[in-house]
């Protein structure tokens, strides 16, 4: 029988790639760690690591007992949380979404913390990608995706659509793609599939992102609008990052003819357990987006 303790730290140094922060994460020696990795080994009869001075690769069969045992230890815990007392107002719930939807919920959840301060949110912002990959390794709760995952263990129900719109200096009015092309767009990591499904139906000289001066790059959501308030060049964004700049009257925010949306999903794994918080925030998001 593997013991769950061994199998826990190995699996904890293949997240981490590192001996000396397993045993920080695990509050453990190093020493600790190579020995929980060693009894393993000789209690299975393989070799699970490969060690080269500091650095270390898993073998075929670690790989295989790392997927298997991540799967069994979150079922594990899974299993133990589901029998802790437990209620809607009480614990953390760990959340992520692209920065567009965090600027319009992450402050609405932090109004209801308020309210229920024996309740804890968790929020960051990340990619798609890395949501998928947080609820893949039972490290989220609650992510919301503007794409559908490609993992079959993720859940995806579809929550709402976001606006994508064009924003330019106050000075500007009716931008034309004249005034477009000579003003520059600010980039930003997903201004080309933003540009793609907004201007590509508005603009018929539009055929990709590359024909504009890039007059300027952030990748912080909350910094995208700055140099556009200054005059510096536009933009396009969903319109939630759009409302939530502080400085409204220093620019123009376009709903064009032919609107573009991107559909949001609420995400979870299949076998995550569901406590009564993570449920009540859940809702929550579901009926703030209604």
């Amino acid at each position: 029988m593997i013991n769950l303790t061994w199998l826990k730290t190995f699996c904890t140094l293949a997240d981490v790639g590192h001996f000396t922060q397993t045993a920080e994460r695990l509050f453990m020696t190093q020493s600790g760690v190579s020995q929980h990795i060693r009894k393993l080994e000789q209690s299975l009869a393989t070799e699970l690591i490969v060690r080269e001075g500091k650095r270390f690769w898993l073998t075929q069969e670690g790989y295989r007992l790392y997927r298997e045992g991540t799967e069994l230890l979150a079922e594990i815990n899974s299993l133990s949380a589901s029998f802790e007392p437990t209620d809607e107002y009480r614990g953390l719930v760990s959340i992520m979404s692209p920065g567009s939807l965090g600027l319009k919920l992450y402050p609405e959840l932090l109004l209801l913390q308020k309210q229920h301060q024996l309740l804890s949110i968790d929020y960051q912002f990340s990619s798609n990608r890395g949501i998928e990959q947080a609820l893949c390794q039972y490290q989220l709760d609650i992510g919301l995706m503007t794409a559908l995952p490609s993992d079959t263990n993720i859940v995806a129900k579809s929550l709402t659509r976001e606006p994508i719109v064009l924003v330019t200096p106050s000075s500007l009015t009716r931008p034309t793609w004249p005034e477009l092309t000579q003003l520059g767009i600010i980039d930003h990591p997903d201004a080309h599939h933003h540009a793609k499904l907004l201007l590509s139906g508005n603009f018929e000289q539009f055929e990709h992102i590359g024909q504009f001066t890039v007059s300027g790059r952030s990748n912080q959501i909350s910094l995208i609008l700055t140099p556009v308030a200054l005059g510096l060049g536009f933009t396009v964004l969903p319109l939630y990052a759009a409302k939530a700049f502080a400085d409204q009257k220093a620019v123009n925010i376009h709903f064009l003819s032919e609107q573009a949306y991107e559909s949001v999903y609420i995400c979870r794994h299949r076998r995550a357990a569901v406590n009564q918080s993570t449920g009540f925030i859940e809702q929550t998001i579901r009926d703030y987006f209604v």
